[in-house]
């Protein structure tokens, strides 16, 4: 008699998120209303367009003026401390938000031309690795010349640029589909 198998997945990354990795301010970068803090939100999309409510995300980034943040401590959030580090869970309808600064323009390890961005790791169910990709300021002038965008075609460079709104920045996340967000490999 033949049995028929079906296979477990070799990684899974799902609701289980609310237990082990949300902390106290773990999406405030800075306090929210603080001094040049901004919003930085989106939603984040299957490629059926439909939003995935229990994907994480995570951001790195420079500070305001382009330097790289060298402080430890990324877990605790001591309303001082800029670590360049956050980590946002998307809500029942795949929305994130960060309380950040706008990032500036850093030299280290980059060309002269390199425009500020917004370093993101997305985890989603049904992802086997985790997907890396960048968020660039909208109307920046370095944009232009930034080595990463320039290789890309039009409609990718479009997925990799925020938008700006009443409150700060907005980024989509497209895992998917017509509008999939560029995704970048790192070795």
């Amino acid at each position: 008699m033949s049995t028929s198998r079906i296979p477990t997945p070799g990684q899974t990354i799902g609701p289980f998120f609310g237990y082990a990795l949300p902390y106290e301010g773990d999406a405030d970068l800075v306090p929210p209303g603080s001094p040049g803090s901004i919003r930085l939100h989106g939603w984040v999309y299957d490629g059926a367009g439909n939003p995935i409510p229990d994907a994480l995300i995570e951001i790195w980034q420079t500070d305001a003026e382009g330097n790289v943040p060298q402080a430890e401590g990324s877990l605790h959030r001591d309303g001082w401390t800029f670590t360049g580090w956050g980590r946002a869970a998307t809500d029942l309808n795949g929305h994130y938000t960060f309380s950040t600064v706008v990032p500036g323009a850093s030299e280290e390890g980059k060309a002269p031309s390199a425009a500020p961005f917004f370093g993101v790791t997305v985890f989603a169910r049904g992802l086997l690795d985790k997907l890396h990709t960048r968020i660039y300021l909208p109307e920046h002038a370095a944009n232009a010349g930034d080595p990463l965008l320039v290789s890309l075609s039009e409609d990718e460079r479009a997925t990799l640029v925020a938008t700006a709104d009443a409150t700060g920045l907005r980024f989509d996340i497209h895992l998917q589909g017509d509008r999939e967000t560029t995704f970048l490999t790192y070795r």
